[in-house]
């Protein structure tokens, strides 16, 4: 019996094992294991649970019904889903396209084909407000929103919508928001290389010359925003935002009102720098009301550092784009 058939037939019995408790079982070798155990992710034979050192490999249920299903979708939809659709599960698996899809609509007991349609016309009416460069403009959103005595930002854009109806998060916005509440590098990883050429193009079309980075409030061990940086690579000098505050942190999320949130923006940010520049892009990860990118911008250009702010969210609130289209 060869090392495949053996870990095979353990797997048939003992359902999910470690790669220590394989080696122990079969008495071949770590490197061996490996490469069957790959060869049976390939296969879609087993899955893989955690990360070095905790890794944990279960067997997975394949059923006919799913073999049939994924033959009856056509090939341009599951290359729809493959670019849009993207689902962390309960339990830490990263699943893409069709499979992911499938697992979605099985824990709400969905049809798959009625829902993949409905999920492509929902995408298509979002995607009436992406631009010829992949950017979504938010400052009329912000111009209509009351409590602002002054419109700071030159420009407000999003790379996408952080959720939509019923379906949830957008595939960025899944990825942002595990990649930064779980500080999981992969996920960073994975993000930059969704973000990367559309930023590149927005320097390009609003010929940016300097960037900024809104710092982050609560302090992690791994910030969103320096990986972000670090990986972009952008070759242009910076402005330093510093945030400042009271003894307790308050994010902006927790803070209701915009009156608040205004308040809180333009008390507990610093801009430092000497220099000034044309166009400045300003990023931060998520925007709900803008306060925080529109203050920033104020003093920005109060400091004389900036002509143009450009704001740049990764993602932002859908809300305030409905009452705009019906203007």
């Amino acid at each position: 019996m060869t090392a495949k058939e053996k870990i095979i037939q353990l797997f048939e019995i003992k359902k999910e094992l470690s790669v220590t408790e394989i080696v122990n079982e079969i008495h071949a070798s770590k490197q061996m294991v490996h490469l069957v155990l790959n060869t049976l992710i390939d296969n879609n034979f087993i899955d893989k649970i955690g990360r070095t050192p905790k890794t944990i490999y279960k067997l997975k249920v394949i059923t006919n019904k799913k073999a049939i299903t994924t033959a009856i979708i056509p090939v341009e939809k599951q290359k729809f889903l493959q670019d849009n659709f993207i689902l962390i599960t309960e339990i830490g698996q990263l699943l893409n396209g069709l499979e992911a899809f499938e697992n979605w609509c099985e824990k709400r007991s969905l049809p798959l084909e009625k829902t993949i349609d409905e999920f492509i016309l929902t995408k298509d009416k979002y995607n009436q407000y992406i631009d010829k460069n992949g950017l979504i403009s938010g400052l009329e959103k912000l111009k209509n929103t009351k409590g602002y005595d002054k419109i700071l930002l030159d420009e407000l854009l999003y790379l996408d919508f952080y959720d939509i109806e019923r379906l949830g998060k957008t595939r960025l916005g899944t990825i942002l928001h595990y990649a930064k509440q779980g500080q999981n590098k992969m996920l960073m990883t994975i993000l930059i290389d969704e973000i990367k050429e559309k930023i590149n193009t927005l320097i390009s079309v609003y010929k940016i010359d300097a960037i900024a980075y809104v710092p982050p409030t609560i302090r992690r061990e791994t910030q969103l925003m320096k990986v972000l940086a670090n990986g972009l690579k952008i070759n242009l000098p910076s402005i330093e935002i510093q945030k400042i505050g009271g003894i307790i942190p308050v994010p902006q999320k927790s803070l209701n009102k915009i009156e608040e949130r205004i308040n809180n923006a333009e008390n507990t940010f610093v801009v430092k720098g000497n220099v000034s520049y044309k166009n400045v892009l300003l990023i931060d990860d998520a925007v709900g009301s803008g306060s925080t990118l529109n203050q920033i911008a104020g003093k920005i250009k109060n400091k004389q550092l900036a002509k143009k702010v450009i704001g740049l969210a990764i993602v932002g609130s859908f809300k305030g784009f409905d009452v705009i289209t019906d203007v």
